[in-house]
């Protein structure tokens, strides 16, 4: 387990932590385009413990800037935002997209000097439907990432939103934790009711899978691995990807495209984006008499958008109704009497506190993805707190494209490597951008 203090240095992502600058280093998903109209009003964000405004201009551009005007203070949320400006209500100060201040409408001309007094703004692209923001140092931003699923074609990505009230650590740790799925998702899914020689029969046949890790170019990747049918091995692959993205293995590796990221909205707050190729083979959990698992059967639905901090993608499902829990179900039907795959997650998840107490872990061999992932992520930390060197992934974007989440079926003759690396060349790359990895760091 992390001492305390890798345990703050894992978990604390606000201004002037070693976290919260190596995240500064990346490119963050902030909002969905279609959260900003030209002309609309301010969005507020909380992005790495700072409170900010996102907004469109009259000529479509997106800003994104501290919510205070740096006049009096006031909050630029309540601005006007008109002829390519968004103007502060208090005073009249009116600003760009980039920060700069175009008027200072209540000083006389003479003494008036609008460039001396911008608001704190940061880089914004847009790519995949999202507002991408670099709150880094460099006055020239790396490259834009290039996981696979973020350079779907638009019209071929799938996406959602879900808020988390939790640390972004420990939410991230349950993408790349394999062996829960056979017991808070599946725990009461038996063989028989799955067709012979499937993979989802060998998953819930053998609930205790064995694993192999490695650190990669992009982070860290797993590969579990159980008995299949004589001279076979049923893998499941995953990744951590620095910073906070997970590719997550329900689906058949060859046809499956999937990114999930964690964003620390604060240390106790995480949104959580998932991009998806809407071709993605099914991860349907289907019987023999062709009816869903209790408890995967209905989407996530949201409580009514409000303007606060935490205002967006709040499910319906959450702490203050237990997540829905049906105990009379729970008894016979589901594990978990929880409805929702995302949902079970979060119930688990948020009920670990807003930050887990790590000192009051056990791991076991089971967990090891997850401390291989920390040790990853503190290494990387205190290389750039030390000497400045730049964190996995941020210059070289293209390493992120070996990397290829799923399951499948090999022979027992390979090695994990050799089967991931023959995988990969037989799977279908709708970017044409899949890379077989070279090898492990």
């Amino acid at each position: 387990m992390p001492t305390a203090s890798d345990s703050e240095t894992l978990t604390r992502v606000g201004p002037g932590t070693p976290m919260g600058q190596l995240m500064r280093e990346y490119w963050l998903p902030a909002c969905r385009s279609d959260e900003l109209k030209a002309n609309g009003p301010p969005l507020r964000l909380m992005l790495l413990g700072e409170q900010l405004i996102a907004w469109r201009d009259s000529d479509g551009r997106v800003g994104l800037m501290d919510h205070r005007c740096p006049h009096r203070r006031a909050s630029l949320f309540f601005g006007r935002n008109e002829e390519g400006g968004l103007r502060c209500v208090y005073h009249g100060w009116k600003f760009d997209v980039t920060g700069k201040c175009l008027e200072q409408a209540n000083v006389p001309d003479r003494f008036a000097a609008p460039g001396k007094t911008p608001v704190k703004a940061y880089l914004v692209e847009e790519r995949n439907g999202l507002v991408w923001a670099y709150m880094g140092a460099r006055k020239e931003a790396p490259p834009l990432p290039l996981l696979e699923a973020t350079l779907l074609p638009d019209a071929e990505i799938r996406s959602f939103w879900v808020l988390r009230e939790c640390n972004w650590l420990q939410s991230l740790e349950g993408d790349i934790d394999t062996s829960h799925v056979g017991f808070l998702h599946d725990g009461l899914l038996r063989p028989e009711e799955l067709a012979e020689n499937t993979i989802h029969r060998w998953a819930v046949t053998d609930r205790a899978p064995e694993y192999d890790v490695a650190d990669m170019p992009w982070g860290t990747m797993y590969g579990a691995h159980r008995d299949a049918s004589p001279g076979n091995t049923y893998y499941r692959f995953a990744h951590f990807a620095f910073p906070f993205w997970a590719l997550i293995p329900p689906g058949a590796f060859g046809q499956y495209v999937v990114a999930r990221g964690w964003v620390p909205m604060d240390d106790t707050h995480t949104m959580f984006i998932s991009l998806s190729w809407k071709n993605n083979a099914s991860t349907a959990r289907v019987r023999n008499d062709g009816t869903l698992m209790p408890g995967t059967r209905e989407p996530i639905q949201y409580l009514p958008r409000t303007t606060g901090w935490y205002g967006r993608w709040r499910p319906a499902r959450n702490a203050g109704n237990d997540y829905g829990i049906d105990r009379d179900e729970q008894r016979d039907q589901s594990f978990t009497g929880i409805e929702g795959i995302h949902t079970q997650d979060t119930a688990v998840t948020e009920s670990m506190g807003a930050i887990t107490d790590h000192a009051g872990e056990h791991l076991t061999v089971s967990d090891l993805m997850i401390a291989r992932t920390r040790q990853r992520l503190l290494r990387a930390v205190k290389a750039l707190a030390a000497d400045g060197t730049v964190p996995p992934g941020v210059d070289d974007p293209e390493s992120y494209l070996g990397a290829r989440s799923g399951d499948f079926v090999a022979p027992s003759s390979l090695t994990w490597r050799e089967a991931y690396a023959a995988e990969i060349r037989k799977s279908v790359s709708p970017t044409g951008r899949l890379q077989v990895p070279l090898a492990a760091e």
